[in-house]
């Protein structure tokens, strides 16, 4: 009997076996209940590192709309909060950290400079092989400055020769295409190219008390549309180069181009209504990647990348006008906007490049070095105000971190790590101030930062089944662009704030065990915490308009995540995962109270604290022919209330809250062919409730998608 290696989510089979698999023929499909599973599965091998991480298979939501964002979504410990539809701006959260407190990586490389083209929730989940997530402490060979964690998108090179075609469409005239598809000859030349495109009106129904802009007239409760919302974007990612060869395992010279399209509705509240402001974007980035195993000495691997971002976005608000929710206006004389006249037009600049150095001096021992520099240096202009000096003014940063490893493992049975990083970043700026004369100046300003961070992972099998695991990591975040000089939508800059520190510790384990065969069960969970001095968290600012970044002395975290799976033969599987974070206010003293803060000791504000996911999927096979397969799934989100601002401020009563959210999502795929050709139905939201992620910015509500893909691999 030949033997094959089976990609399973997990040592127990987890995620039922398909009947087919989208590499075999026909002849190798009716077989396949017969073939030995051997080995384990690169997800698989993720999941059993030291580190507290959770690696999920891209490949089974292949046939669904899911984006990256909304598949990371259902991973314990993660919360992706949307502002509203398609293309809106999203926080991702993971353990109590949040935004840039999460670093994002594709194979790798730091996904800092890819601009508003390409984001997780605009990327399909066809694009990934598998993604990574890596809560609290993350691997020195991920350069980063991620203080609380790290997700890692794999898009993997599992077919040499392949065509992943797919076209989706949905309610409020959503369209979603995809194209994957690579060329390899036998001599090692390779060309890959990755495609996608997103497109929707976002014209979703919300509930609101509404005024008319010109009568004044007072409607409370009223359902309108969104009438201001158009999203699209398109990207395509193009590699050419050489795989296998005795001097590269791959050097690939590669172009990512993008642009996009935003309307901007709503501000940080609905009771913000615009009807003309909007932006919109391009990606033009050179990239460059280089790896070799065994590279001068037999366990030496090199991987080295780099890139440079040349794109430019714009901001565009020029309407003198003020909308009302039933898309009226009304029109004012002279020079205006709907909130800040601008053209403005820049070029944030970022290149990165990185280095990395991995060295297996025995079975047992090996080394890392990694090294990740970057810079940034944002350029513009305002065709409005063509001689204003404030738009030549510096924003730039230089940042370099470097981390080196050692690790000590004896397969199958224990292993440990212990690592350091090293970080400095450099700012400048300026700010302005009144002359003696009345005139405007301005004065150089620079912040400058070094800091160190260290860490250790371990983790030990009492059987071959069950694995315990500790991690801890000083981590530090310095401060991102976009805090120190705002993104010129919804958020102010804060030159002044300073970089933030977390001691984060995770203790977990994972036992998975079966009955009578057939039954299969994989129970893990771990606690986790985390102590952050300046911890970097965003208000509303002065006028409740913007977000704006800013320190906090002490922030703390005590919880934990639980995970609990179960598959039926390959007939179906079934999960819950839950997750409670007790995130509190460390700050005793405030400026303006001469005793302990009223809010010393508070759980933090705007941010979930308990949800949780629900899944099920039932397989049934050879419905029509011995080469198709139906499935039917299902799945829950339920996210707890939280408070908008400090809970020991103000009456129960007067208090804003983000309500409880339960929503509701089924779908049902029909493949034919050993998987060539799919058809997916989807509906989110079945209930139609109103989901709220963000304080009064309403989701959208029920929702129909239809999906075609086809897949061939040689």
């Amino acid at each position: 009997m030949q033997f094959r290696k089976i990609l399973l989510q997990s040592s127990f089979c987890l995620i039922a076996i398909p009947a087919f698999s989208q590499d075999q023929d026909s002849t190798k499909a009716k077989a396949l209940e017969k073939v030995t599973v051997m080995g384990r599965s690169a997800t698989q091998l993720v999941n059993r590192q030291a580190y507290n991480v959770t690696a999920i298979d891209a490949k089974k939501f292949y046939n669904s709309t899911l984006d990256l964002a909304h598949a990371l979504d259902r991973v314990s410990g993660v919360r992706v909060r949307e502002t509203g539809g398609l293309g809106s701006s999203f926080n991702f959260a993971l353990n109590g950290f949040s935004g840039n407190q999460v670093r994002f990586f594709l194979d790798g490389i730091p996904m800092d400079n890819f601009g508003s083209s390409f984001q997780i929730n605009n990327i399909p989940i066809n694009f990934a092989e598998r993604v990574e997530v890596y809560k609290g402490v993350v691997p020195v060979w991920l350069g980063s400055d991620a203080l609380g964690g790290a997700v890692n998108i794999v898009t993997g090179g599992k077919y040499r020769n392949y065509v992943d075609v797919s076209y989706a469409y949905g309610s409020f005239n959503t369209h979603r295409s995809n194209i994957n598809a690579a060329f390899t000859s036998k001599k090692g030349f390779t060309v890959q190219v990755n495609a996608f495109q997103n497109y929707s009106d976002n014209n979703y129904k919300v509930t609101l008390d509404v005024a008319d802009i010109n009568t004044g007239k007072y409607y409370p409760n009223t359902t309108v549309r969104r009438f201001h919302d158009k999203y699209h974007n398109e990207t395509i990612i193009t590699n050419i180069g050489f795989v296998g060869k005795p001097w590269a395992d791959k050097l690939l010279v590669g172009i990512n181009l993008g642009q996009n399209y935003k309307e901007i509705q709503t501000g940080a509240r609905m009771v913000s209504v615009f009807g003309a402001w909007h932006r919109k974007g391009n990606m033009v980035m050179p990239t460059l990647r280089y790896q070799k195993r065994d590279l001068f000495v037999k366990g030496l691997e090199v991987t080295i990348n780099a890139n440079y971002n040349f794109g430019k976005e714009q901001n565009i608000d020029t309407a003198f006008r003020r909308y009302d929710w039933f898309g009226t206006y009304k029109k004012y004389e002279g020079v205006g906007s709907e909130r800040s006249r601008t053209m403005y037009r820049y070029s944030n600049n970022i290149g990165l490049a990185t280095a990395t150095f991995n060295y297996q001096i025995t079975e047992r021992h090996s080394l890392a070095l990694n090294n990740v520099y970057t810079t940034f240096n944002r350029k513009g202009s305002d065709e409005l105000y063509p001689n204003e000096a404030r738009f030549d003014q510096p924003k730039k940063t230089n940042k370099n971190i470097l981390g080196v490893g050692y690790k000590y493992e004896i397969a199958d049975k224990w292993s440990a790590t212990i690592f350091g990083k090293y970080l400095s970043q450099e700012a400048r700026t300026t700010t302005s101030f009144t002359q003696p004369n009345g005139d405007a100046g301005y004065r150089g300003q620079k912040n400058t930062v070094n800091n160190f961070g260290y860490g250790i992972a371990g983790s030990y099998f009492v059987r071959p089944g069950f694995q315990l695991k500790f991690s801890y990591e000083k981590s530090n975040r310095l401060p991102e662009n976009e805090e120190m000089f705002g993104d010129l939508i919804n958020q102010e800059s804060n030159f002044s704030l300073k970089p933030e520190t977390s001691d984060n510790l995770n203790l977990g384990l994972s036992y998975g065990f079966k009955l009578h065969e057939q039954h299969r069960f994989l129970l893990s969970g771990s606690a986790i915490y985390r102590y952050s001095t300046d911890f970097i968290y965003y208000r509303l600012n002065n006028n409740q308009s913007m977000l704006v970044a800013d320190n906090r002395d002490g922030v703390s975290n005590l919880g934990g995540e639980a995970e609990l799976r179960y598959s039926y033969k390959n007939l179906l599987t079934a999960g819950v995962n839950f997750t409670y974070q007790n995130i509190r206010n460390q700050q005793e003293f405030e400026q303006g109270y001469t005793g302990v803060s009223p809010v010393y000791k508070d759980r933090m504000p705007n941010l979930p604290f308990m949800f949780g996911n629900a899944d099920v999927s039932v397989f049934f096979r050879n419905v029509i022919s011995k080469e198709d397969q139906l499935t039917i799934g299902y799945n829950l989100l339920y996210v707890h209330a939280f408070y908008l601002y400090w809970p020991s401020r103000g009456t129960r009563d007067g208090k804003y809250d983000v309500p409880a959210q339960l929503a509701h999502d089924a779908n049902i795929v029909y493949s034919m062919k050993s998987g060539r050709y799919n058809l997916a139905l989807e509906c989110r939201n079945i209930n139609d409730a109103q989901l709220y992620d963000n304080f009064s910015l309403q989701k959208p509500g029920r929702a129909f998608n239809i999906k075609f893909r086809y897949f061939y691999a040689r």
